[in-house]
């Protein structure tokens, strides 16, 4: 997916549409997380589908449950549910600032031209 660091820099074009990828790459992965989220909130704690956005979005964020869980089921769902979100935001950060901190590596070390 990236240059090898004997190839020339990617042009600033190609990069922006190389940013452009992983933020929707990115985005694809908030948005399925949140609907996992969302159809398990809805699914075992019986919430409106606005309620489980809610809940969803502010455990995928890190800020926790609004809602208070109240069935067994639901209490291991949200715990699975929040110990995943941590991974997905990990990983979503990882997505969008790799391409960036490949440039800078490239660009670094980069032959200097006299």
């Amino acid at each position: 997916m990236y240059e090898r660091r004997t190839k020339p820099l990617l042009p600033r074009r190609a990069f922006r549409v190389r940013m452009a990828q992983t933020i929707l790459m990115a985005l694809a992965l908030i948005l399925v997380s949140l609907g996992i989220g969302m159809a398990g909130y809805h699914g075992f704690e019986k919430l409106s589908w606005l309620d489980s956005f809610e809940n969803a979005a502010m455990i995928l964020s890190g800020m926790g449950p609004v809602s208070p869980v109240n069935t067994d089921a639901g209490k291991f769902f949200a715990g699975c549910y929040a110990l995943y979100s941590g991974l997905a935001l990990v990983s979503t950060v990882a997505l969008i600032f790799a391409p960036i901190f490949h440039r800078f590596l490239h660009k670094f070390h980069l032959p200097e031209d006299k």
